[in-house]
């Protein structure tokens, strides 16, 4: 077993079967893995494959399912899927959208129905694999006698060979068009996140079926909204008026705008919740809230007047209104 193990490693590696086809067991003996050429004993079995007698490396294939490979080669094939990016604003994921998508890809001809051949006619047998789309060969070395499977050359190995070629798409069965189809995309949708649509990619071969299309979100930024997940950040410009004595404001939420009550005394940088006013969940009922960030704006280019008012209105505060700044001096007096 360990003899059939290294002659599979070999037979999987193109460059490694190659050599050995035109050098034999030396063309290996140094790579990796390819000691088992140089004539080693195994488990009784010396000298390369002595032992075997005709040897078929079709029934190393077999071992690791390779002759069911060989049965489909000339079947249906999948088309390739194929992918794009579209972008969504703000509001379109939050709530959901439909979008008409643009995409080219290969699409079955029309005038051959995807055989290739000029219509009237169609494609016949390759003569050479008897529409297998393998060629085996016999080969006999002091090994002993072996075969190999090769792709056939005549039909490249669809098993079929098309002698007059559909005019309208050249004989490849299929031709590259434009087309625009709806694509609807849910709330709550977020950004990298990717859809697929299936069987919008490109055709299959041999009446197999069509790939998938895969189309992956970009989220415009939003001009006041920004998004955590399905959580929304919003950061309010708040006097320092408003701030000190508190206040009642309007807020702008994705579905609209809603009150919001400022308590008095609000330092800058605190954030309130508003529960609920997020984006909905993609999945199931469940939604996330907006959360208000305070920035507190402070007065510029006052006039002397102002400047007076503002001066006679700090110094009738005690020094305990301000904790934070108390705080501080009391640790500059340590240092």
């Amino acid at each position: 077993m360990k003899e059939v193990n290294e002659a599979y490693e070999v037979l999987s590696d193109v460059n490694k079967k190659a050599n050995y086809d035109q050098f034999g067991h030396a063309a290996n003996a140094n790579a990796p893995g390819g000691g088992a050429y140089g004539g080693g004993s195994y488990g009784g079995y010396s000298g390369g494959f002595s032992g075997f007698g005709d040897f078929d490396f079709g029934d190393i294939f077999d071992m690791f399912g390779g002759s069911s490979k060989r049965a489909t080669r000339t079947g249906p094939v999948k088309g390739e899927d194929i992918s794009t990016v579209i972008d969504l604003t703000f509001d379109e994921a939050a709530h959901g959208t439909s979008k008409t998508v643009s995409i080219s890809h290969q699409q079955k001809c029309d005038t051959c129905n995807g055989s290739g051949a000029k219509k009237g006619t169609s494609p016949e047998t390759c003569s050479m694999c008897g529409g297998t789309g393998q060629v085996r060969r016999q080969q006999t070395s002091f090994l002993g006698s072996f075969a190999t499977v090769t792709t056939c050359g005549t039909c490249r190995g669809q098993g079929k060979i098309i002698k007059t070629p559909c005019t309208d798409c050249g004989g490849h069965g299929a031709k590259r068009k434009t087309k625009k189809i709806t694509v609807n995309f849910p709330h709550g949708i977020n950004a990298n996140e990717t859809l697929r649509v299936a069987g919008e990619g490109h055709c299959g071969d041999r009446g197999g079926p069509n790939g998938d299309l895969y189309i992956t979100v970009n989220i415009l930024p939003h001009l006041i909204f920004e998004r955590r997940g399905y959580d929304v950040l919003y950061t309010l410009p708040l006097s320092i008026f408003d701030a000190v004595l508190g206040t009642e404001v309007e807020i702008a939420t994705i579905d609209g705008k809603a009150k919001l009550t400022i308590p008095e005394g609000t330092q800058t940088g605190e954030v309130f919740r508003m529960k609920g006013k997020g984006i909905k969940h993609i999945r199931g009922n469940g939604r996330g809230d907006q959360y208000v960030k305070v920035e507190l704006e402070v007065p510029k280019s006052l006039n002397n007047k102002q400047k007076k008012q503002m001066r006679e209105f700090s110094e009738n505060f005690p020094s305990n209104s301000f904790p934070k700044k108390k705080g501080f001096a009391d640790k500059l007096k340590k240092l």
